[in-house]
């Protein structure tokens, strides 16, 4: 990633609030661990609640338990924020269909899919901001709170895009080389416990690079 193109200039932008899609947290802050912890919890809820149904179920109560909680993240974004940002309706809308799909067509392998299909296309918009517009996607969540050079920006969005591609495909190749319980552990602790640690390493990355006092998510621009 040493290598990577770094054409675009600094600019100051309002503060906006990270997607929810992407847990990441402000390393230098006093509450930051705390809020992390919260945000990341609430962007797993809907597959923690997914679990749980089907432990007590099968794989369709837990599909429509899914989609009931997706929706009503969405919902709860909506009345909190009024807006909704794309990428948690994109999420929803493949929730009701894939899932949709299962439940009607009593077939299981449609929300297997679900995961790998939304972590593609985290990857190609994370991606495809390296090279459309003077500032990556992941600068234009974040860079309201946090100011880093270009080139390091560039380099976390690089290392979401990868993380995200590589999370699609381990999918994948957990829901059909192994049962369908070995995939339910999965999605819930796989999946949660490589973006966590995936999370704290680029939380070491950034704070190597903060200066002091910018990690603070209520500065203004």
């Amino acid at each position: 990633m040493g290598n990577l193109p770094v054409w675009r200039t600094p600019v100051k932008t309002a503060t906006t609030r990270p997607p929810f899609f992407c847990p990441t947290f402000y390393p230098s802050t006093r509450n930051g661990a705390w809020f992390a912890g919260m945000k990341l919890l609430f962007d797993f809820l809907p597959i923690v609640l997914f679990f749980a149904a089907y432990k007590l179920a099968d794989i369709y109560v837990a599909t429509g338990v899914l989609i009931i909680a997706t929706l009503a993240q969405v919902g709860w974004l909506w009345l909190r924020q009024r807006r909704v940002e794309k990428m948690p309706l994109i999420t929803a809308g493949l929730v009701l269909v894939l899932g949709g799909a299962t439940l009607i067509l009593h077939d299981p392998i449609f929300v297997k899919w679900k995961p790998t299909i939304v972590n593609w296309l985290f990857a190609a918009a994370f991606f495809g901001s390296l090279m459309i517009g003077r500032k990556t996607l992941l600068e234009r969540m974040m860079g309201g709170q946090l100011e880093l050079p270009p080139s390091v920006w560039v380099k976390l969005t690089f290392a979401w895009a990868l993380f995200f591609g590589l999370l699609g495909g381990l999918n994948l190749y957990v829901a059909f080389s192994f049962d369908e319980n070995t995939w339910v552990n999965f999605k819930l602790f796989g999946l949660l416990g490589l973006t966590l640690l995936f999370v704290l390493a680029q939380a070491a990355y950034m704070s190597r690079h903060l200066k002091a006092g910018d990690a603070d998510p209520t500065k203004e621009s």
